[in-house]
């Protein structure tokens, strides 16, 4: 019957050869494979075949090869066959080999990821024809996931010409807990470039607001104001809106505020449902 499948390549198969040079006096020689027993190894001494085993010409165990009487340099010659090493001289045929054939811990495609690759992930590479690992975190785009959107539970009441800081306490929606409600402040927990909106709606009940400024700060510091001048009367009232945006460059830990003044006859109120300040990373330093 007709072999099936592949034709081995037995007929290209060679035995493994080591050529040893003698020592005189010395018995114990090392051989380049590990063996089981003596009987792995065939050895030749002056063209003539020895007799594995103890009490005859040699044993073998791992890689040491022990002689029963020592050879002459110059004068005697040994080598040894490894009978059970035998070195394939051929390729396998093409298109023989596939994933299954290998294990899978080798870049075969057997397995495939199935969620966004972890930042200690590696991939390969070709650094100018080298092919190197290199972890996803060096690789992927910046995560610029950093925001808040924040406003007031309340409506807070000002006390005329005097600077007041803003009680922003609501989140309404951010990334982690960047937003700190207790002292109504951002503070920043990944370094970068951040886009800061801030918007309120002032009003007095009895008396006209004449004049409204707000401040954005960073650190206790004033990076941006906007004033308005401009009111409108209502059937009981007098009321100012006023908004304001700018870019600051934030450092972990550096924190971001509002603050509001006016002049007005007494106090005024700032609108608990038209007051927010938003905080957005642009950019990744």
């Amino acid at each position: 019957m007709a072999y099936i499948g592949n034709i081995p390549a037995e007929s290209y198969a060679s035995f493994e050869k080591q050529v040893f040079t003698i020592v005189n006096s010395q018995t114990a020689y090392t051989l380049t494979h590990a063996v089981t027993n003596e009987n792995d190894i065939r050895l030749v001494v002056n063209n003539v075949v020895q007799e594995p085993g103890s009490g005859k010409a040699y044993t073998a165990s791992s890689t040491t090869l022990t002689l029963s009487a020592a050879l002459v340099n110059g004068t005697d010659e040994m080598y040894c066959v490894f009978l059970g090493k035998a070195v394939q001289t051929v390729n396998p045929p093409s298109g023989s080999v596939g994933s299954s054939q290998v294990s899978a811990d080798l870049i075969t495609g057997q397995t495939a990821l199935s969620a966004t690759p972890a930042d200690t992930d590696e991939l390969l590479i070709s650094d100018a024809g080298t092919l190197k690992r290199v972890d996803y975190s060096h690789l992927k785009g910046e995560s610029n996931d950093k925001y808040a959107f924040v406003g007031l539970s309340s409506s807070q009441t000002i006390s005329d010409t005097t600077l007041t800081k803003i009680t922003f306490d609501s989140v309404q929606v951010q990334d982690g807990s960047d937003f700190n409600t207790t002292n109504n402040r951002y503070v920043v927990s990944k370094a970068g470039i951040y886009k800061v909106s801030m918007g309120i709606s002032i009003y007095n009940t009895a008396n006209a607001v004449d004049r409204v400024q707000i401040y954005i700060n960073k650190n206790g510091g004033t990076i941006t104001d906007g004033v308005t001048d401009d009111g409108r009367s209502t059937a009981d009232h007098f009321a100012r809106s006023i908004n304001i945006t700018v870019l600051i460059s934030c450092a972990v830990s550096d924190y971001i505020e509002g603050q509001v003044w006016h002049d007005s006859t007494g106090s005024s109120i700032i609108d608990g449902n038209k007051a927010q300040l938003v905080v957005n990373l642009v950019k990744e330093n």
